[in-house]
């Protein structure tokens, strides 16, 4: 496994909303965990296959990847040093075998030659971003002709949960209007097929995962509701009462609200999206050249 960092000219640091905090890999951690069978199933790429993950974060999705492709020789990329570190050291632990070379880039300026992939693996990355489209077209360059694309994403507007709250959705929404501030959209699950197509991918295929939990799922109910989805909306407190998007009394009537779905009597609802699309074989063009209509004869 290769062990070391390599570092792109071009970095440019943006706001992670979640910020980066030793929590936050936690809930990376449980998140990844508890929903691996879930969003991996499906996921696996030949050996020898070069496949590129963009985002790795701490490697809390790789270990999955790495897992199910155990052959195959992916290359990781994030723009924090601080999380490739960490997900290096999480995969020397976890799967020592594996081959990975981490790199340091943004998504938007990828060191790499054209059609240099077979694969692409895109997880909870686009909601981050101020342009998924261009980084989702920016992709195809680096990807071969033919090779396929899996991105998912969740939709924070597929949260509905029983006892229901306006605090608790208001709290989300808080959590939603912050990523948007920072130019990114946590509802941006619903949109990846016209994304998809719009980058100019073919056979486009989204399909929803959907996620349930009552007290007969505690698994879930501990590694998602709790530890994942409430965890996520209650780290950015700080940054909704700074921005005065509600009162620290609203807030914590909100978060136990959510809370009080993971007892008994609770329940909770999610839906992520994930889909698979091809890199056509013949060059694409631009979004605004396909859909102009033909000229008119004069």
């Amino acid at each position: 496994m290769n062990t070391g960092t390599t570092s792109s000219a071009a970095v440019p640091a943006g706001d992670y909303v979640h910020g980066y905090s030793p929590r936050e890999g936690r809930r990376l951690g449980d998140q990844a965990d508890s929903l691996a069978q879930l969003l991996h199933a499906g996921t696996a790429y030949p050996a020898d296959s070069r496949v590129l993950e963009i985002g790795c974060g701490i490697g809390a999705q790789t270990v999955h990847l790495l897992r199910s492709s155990p052959r195959a020789h992916m290359v990781a990329v994030d723009r924090s040093e601080e999380s490739l570190a960490q997900a290096c050291t999480r995969i020397a632990g976890l799967v020592p075998e594996a081959k990975v070379e981490w790199l340091r880039a943004d998504v938007f300026d990828l060191p790499f030659a054209d059609a240099e992939f077979d694969h692409v693996f895109v997880c909870f990355v686009l909601e981050h971003l101020p342009d998924p489209g261009r980084a989702l077209a920016g992709l195809r360059r680096v990807l071969r002709p033919g090779g396929t694309i899996t991105v998912i994403e969740g939709d924070h507007g597929s949260a509905f949960f029983h006892p229901d709250s306006s605090y608790a959705r208001a709290a989300i929404g808080c959590q939603v209007r912050l990523q948007a501030a920072s130019g990114g959209d946590a509802l941006l699950g619903r949109q990846l097929q016209p994304l998809l197509a719009g980058a100019g991918y073919e056979d486009v295929a989204v399909r929803p995962l959907t996620v349930y939990t009552d007290r007969t799922r505690p698994a879930l109910v501990d590694g998602f509701t709790r530890n994942t989805f409430i965890a996520m909306v209650a780290s950015v407190r700080d940054k909704a009462l700074a921005a005065a998007l509600t009162t620290a009394g609203e807030w914590e009537r909100g978060i136990a609200d959510l809370h009080r779905t993971t007892g008994d009597g609770g329940s909770f609802h999610y839906t992520f999206f994930k889909g698979v699309a091809v890199n056509p074989a013949r060059p694409c063009r631009p979004p605004s050249e396909r859909a102009r209509p033909p000229r008119s004869p004069e």
